[in-house]
């Protein structure tokens, strides 16, 4: 693969909401069932990667792309799942909203299922507040070596992502002065969070098996790592970011994820060792990066210091950049980020309508517009 451009994809969660009153639905199933028999896209597990899938609330639906090779294609496919998904929702009365928490007060119900009946009574209050949303990036990599020495090299660069990606200010009616209160609620699985250097994928395994064996979860389809190595594909899954609001900026996030992946491998190749940084450091950049967003300084990924968003943006994109030519993807990615820059995240976006409004219901309304947006990918 050291001179072709890895395929990518994405995995989107979405709220289904009431189009009168933003309130989340409990519909998935009929949702599901609906594009079943109106002969919509794919659904999960009917063929190599499926459209739409229900998640652990009702209230939420999976889409996931195909496959891609350029940013142009993952555009198209991104639209097209939310496109289906917005199709689907609207034949049973729901609309879909790419937020990662719900800005109206809501009690989600689980979906019954056997593996998610069981999370629900053993996780308890984790399980029964967890209505959260968020973005999964998949990047090809050629083994699980490869996959996990991409594991190791990437652990520091995570944290300026989920500041990217940040959409989730509201929960239960409230702001909670958080940029991404969904990343507060979703640590508190067992096993959510970055992870040590595993330095091979022995040693990867081994860890899995023992946290699995350890009875705290369920199966090994409960590893929330920050990022992993994923169960069904030949991929590394970066779990880090909020669902994206803008169609756009889930792009952005993607070629970023990517060109960290083929910067960490080339790296890896070259006897370039990973950066020993401590997990509770990155513990807390997480953290940082939950509350700032880019409103404010976050921790610098090779200094350890506080700097502003904006040079840490700097210094991502400069460690990307020999990665992101070579894709042909630099010129794109730098006009998406400038947009974000400018424009804001989802979460500014949200608190921008509710200061206009003082009105959660109108924070939905204009979040299941803004969805679907304008592409301007290339």
């Amino acid at each position: 693969m050291e001179n072709d451009v890895r395929t990518f994809g994405v995995e989107e969660e979405l709220l289904l909401v009431s189009p009168g009153n933003g309130a989340p639905l409990a519909v998935s199933g009929a949702v599901i069932q609906y594009a079943r028999e109106h002969g919509g896209l794919p659904l999960a597990g009917e063929g190599t990667a499926g459209l739409l899938e229900t998640e652990l609330k009702r209230e939420q639906l999976e889409t996931a792309t195909r496959p891609c090779a350029s940013l142009a294609d993952l555009s198209a496919q991104i639209r097209l799942a939310r496109g289906a998904a917005a199709e689907a929702a609207a034949g049973v009365g729901a609309a879909v909203a790419a937020l990662a928490t719900s800005p109206v007060i809501v009690r989600p119900s689980v979906t019954p299922s056997s593996r998610y009946l069981r999370m629900a009574d053993a996780y308890a209050m984790t399980a029964a507040e967890q209505l959260t949303c968020g973005c999964h990036v998949h990047v090809n990599v050629e083994s699980p070596d490869e996959g996990v020495a991409v594991l190791d090299r990437i652990r520091p660069w995570l944290p300026p992502l989920l500041a990217l990606s940040a959409n989730s200010p509201f929960w239960q009616g409230r702001d909670t002065g958080y940029e991404s209160w969904r990343q507060q609620v979703w640590g508190r699985w067992p096993s959510s969070g970055p992870t040590e250097l595993f330095e091979s994928a022995k040693v990867y395994r081994e860890t899995v098996e023992t946290l699995v064996d350890s009875g705290t979860l369920l199966d090994d389809g409960m590893i929330y790592f920050d990022a992993r190595l994923s169960r069904r594909y030949p991929t590394v899954e970066v779990r880090v970011a909020d669902v994206c609001l803008r169609a756009d900026d889930t792009v952005l996030l993607a070629a970023l994820v990517r060109a960290l992946v083929d910067t960490a491998v080339r790296a890896w190749r070259a006897g370039v060792p990973p950066d020993p940084v401590r997990t509770d450091l990155l513990r807390m950049a997480m953290w940082r990066a939950s509350r700032s967003g880019l409103r404010d300084s976050l921790v610098h990924p090779v200094t350890r210091r506080p700097a502003p968003a904006s040079e840490v943006l700097d210094g991502l994109m400069d460690h990307l950049r020999p990665s992101l030519e070579r894709s042909g993807d630099f010129d794109a990615a730098a006009a998406m980020l400038d947009r974000v820059r400018s424009a804001g995240t989802g979460a500014r976006f949200q608190r921008e309508v509710y200061a206009r409004t003082r009105d959660v219901t109108a924070v939905v309304a204009a979040a299941v517009e803004e969805t679907w947006g304008v592409p301007n990918t290339p």
